[in-house]
């Protein structure tokens, strides 16, 4: 198991971002750029700390610990950004900064007076990383949006489940996960741009057009053939074979030989090699056509094998296979533990370490790491970023903490 790297350097090293989101989507991207490297500083009101720090559905005298990770390689400190003063001293830190991530309503930083216009004056080289429910223009700028929702209205959500059924919702925040990537990417092209041009730009993300722009063909199947694509259950509609089968022990497997090499070594690891050149299933339309009679002869040769001969005939034999984990087996995956997937965090709260996701992707020269873990409380590390960074003096700071600002 990796423990907490405490090496130095990153692709992102030198690069300082501000973290102004709450919730899912922008402190994900926080999470993602602190991972390379960068140093990211977590900015939340006083006395209004983040409510993902208080999410996860796991507890332990009274903690959870989703916020555990989403901490990671982040300091936090305490600003109110709606009181003159604060907005001075964001000021100051966005002219020694590089990137900010917010995920307010569109219009929120300019009713503070903190709009890119004003931002950009100070330092022209900020990039300023917005995620939204709709974006930044359009007639729907202005409502808010949830992961949820962005699912259904971009379309995702219906191309889930089974047909016929109501589309069940992936059990996780899908969404805001998608536009804190995208956020992260925009951030990170507008960061080599700056390289070229010298001055920042503004990268606008939204929830569904995250979610819509993930979805293959759907539209252009429909512009061309007015094919309105649906669920398929456990399986992809003319990929075949595709799918969740049951093993003799009761458990599944997804076997996926969709390519003609492939599916001719499946034959040959089923003992019919004929099923290869037989015209029903000899070519990738043909099997689309007769998916359904080619998953039934696969799932009865399949229900003669436990789960564990399955992946070992399959997989010896150069067919594309997989159990079906919970998380349970996941945590001890080989492969996964192999490749330092699985990285403690110490959680102070708790006096131990919780076991998270470790850094996708892997760089060759200047890998990600975890340098600091646990969650910070609000404000822990005030007097670093104001004393250190900004210069600000102990008379100064306690004024500005008596007035509520830090």
């Amino acid at each position: 198991m990796t423990h907490i790297d405490d090496s130095p350097g990153g692709a992102l090293d030198g690069v300082r971002v501000l973290e102004l989101g709450t919730l899912i989507a922008g402190p994900f991207a926080g999470r993602l750029l602190g991972d390379m490297g960068a140093e990211v500083i977590k900015i939340e009101a006083p006395g209004k700390p983040d409510p993902i720090r208080t999410w996860g559905q796991a507890e332990k005298d009274g903690h959870r610990v989703y916020w555990t990770v989403h901490a990671r390689n982040k300091k936090a400190i305490t600003l109110d950004l709606r009181a003159p003063a604060g907005r001075d001293i964001f000021l100051d830190l966005v002219e020694r900064s590089d990137i900010i991530v917010e995920n307010f309503r569109p219009g929120t930083l300019e009713r503070w007076d903190l709009g890119y216009d004003v931002l950009a004056a100070r330092n022209p080289g900020i990039i300023l990383a917005r995620v939204s429910g709709y974006g930044q223009t359009g007639p729907a700028a202005g409502r808010a949006g949830y992961a949820s929702v962005a699912e259904a209205e971009s379309g995702l959500r219906y191309l889930n489940g089974y047909p016929g059924e109501a589309p069940p919702r992936l059990a996780l925040s899908l969404g805001d996960t998608l536009a804190g990537m995208f956020a992260t990417q925009g951030a990170l092209a507008a960061l080599y741009r700056r390289t070229v041009t010298g001055v920042g730009q503004v990268v606008d993300t939204a929830l569904t057009e995250a979610c819509l722009a993930v979805q293959e063909s759907t539209i252009a199947d429909y512009d061309l053939a007015g094919v309105v694509r649906g669920p398929s259950g456990t399986r992809l509609d003319g990929i075949a074979p595709s799918n969740l089968y049951s093993a003799s022990d009761g458990l599944r497997v997804v076997i996926a030989a969709n390519q003609d090499t492939v599916f001719r070594r499946l034959c040959a690891a089923m003992d019919q090699p004929d099923l290869a050149t037989d015209p029903r299933f000899a070519d990738h339309h043909a099997r689309g056509v007769n998916q359904d009679e080619l998953d039934d002869i696969i799932a009865e040769w399949a229900a003669r094998h436990t789960s564990t001969e399955l992946i070992e005939i399959l997989g010896a034999a150069g067919v594309v296979v997989g159990p079906v984990n919970t998380v349970a087996e996941v945590v001890r995956d080989p492969q996964m533990l192999a490749r330092d997937m699985l990285v403690p965090h110490h959680d102070e709260r708790l006096g131990r370490d919780v076991l998270g996701p470790g850094i996708v992707p892997k760089l060759s020269a200047t890998p990600g790491r975890v340098a600091t873990a646990g969650p910070p409380r609000p404000g822990t590390h005030n007097d670093e970023v104001y004393r250190g960074l900004l210069g600000l003096d102990g008379d100064r700071l306690a004024k500005l903490t008596d007035e509520g600002v830090i």
